[in-house]
C-alpha cells in the first residue's frame, strides 16, 4: 500500500525455526480467485472465536457482521490489508488505487493470502474488522489530526489484535515484527509498541 492511512501490512516472517500457529478453529482459503467473496468463506471460523465476541456490538449485530462482510481478493502488489473506503480519502496518497465501494468490504492482495504466515492474517482480519465496526459506528478512520501510531481507532484495533496475541501465549518478538508497519519510522515504530504495551527490546536477566 502506497498510502500511509490505508490498513496493509508488510510480508512478515515470524522468528524462525518455529512459526507460531493461529487459534484452533481459524482457517485461510488462499486459492480462492481475485474478486469478491463472503467473510466466512476467506476465513472459515472466524465468527466463532473470542475476538469476534469483544466486537461491541450486540450478537445479533455481530450475526450480520459476519453474514454482510465481503472479502475482495485484489491481484495487484502492494496492497496487504485495509478496509475498502466508500469514498477515497482527501489527503490519501495520489499514487493508491483503493477498491472505493458501499457495504462492510475487506481487502486483501492475493499475494498476501496466499504466502503470509496464517496467524499474521489472523491478527490482520480481527484488526480490520474492527476498523469496519468503527466505520457503523460513526467513526473517521483517517482522521488527520492524529499520527498514525496515535490514532484512537488504530490503536483499538492494534491493541485488539495484541490482546489476542497475549491470550495465545505468542512472543513479544513476533509482536514487534508484526507492528512494524512500512510507512512508519523506527521511532514511530517504538511509540506504537510504547502504545500498546509491546516491550521494544528483549528483558534481559540479571
Amino acid at each position: 500500500m502506497l498510502d500511509s492511512q490505508a490498513e496493509d501490512r508488510n510480508l512478515m516472517t515470524p522468528t524462525k525455526p518455529v512459526e507460531p500457529p493461529p487459534p484452533t478453529g481459524f482457517q485461510v482459503k488462499r486459492g480462492l480467485t481475485a474478486g469478491r467473496h463472503p467473510l466466512l468463506v476467506v476465513f472459515p471460523g472466524l465468527n466463532r472465536l473470542p475476538p469476534f465476541r469483544k466486537y461491541p456490538l450486540s450478537p445479533r449485530a455481530r450475526r450480520t457482521l459476519a453474514t454482510t462482510t465481503e472479502v475482495e481478493i485484489a491481484p495487484r502488489k502492494g496492497e496487504w490489508m485495509y478496509v475498502a473506503p466508500h469514498v477515497k480519502p482527501v489527503n490519501a496518497d495520489p499514487r493508491w488505487r483503493p477498491v472505493v465501494t458501499d457495504g462492510n468490504c475487506v481487502v486483501v492482495s492475493r499475494e498476501h493470502l496466499r504466502k503470509s504466515p496464517a496467524l499474521v492474517l489472523y491478527l490482520d482480519i480481527i484488526h480490520e474488522l474492527l476498523h469496519v465496526v468503527q466505520r457503523n459506528l460513526g467513526r473517521e478512520l483517517w482522521d488527520e489530526t492524529y499520527s498514525y501510531v496515535n490514532r484512537p481507532t488504530e490503536l483499538e484495533a492494534y491493541q485488539l489484535a495484541v490482546d489476542e496475541a497475549r491470550r495465545l501465549d505468542i512472543p513479544d518478538a513476533f509482536l514487534r515484527e508484526y507492528l512494524k508497519v512500512q510507512w512508519t519510522s523506527p521511532s514511530e515504530h517504538r511509540q506504537l509498541l510504547k502504545n500498546l504495551g509491546v516491550p521494544t527490546a528483549a528483558r534481559r536477566r540479571a
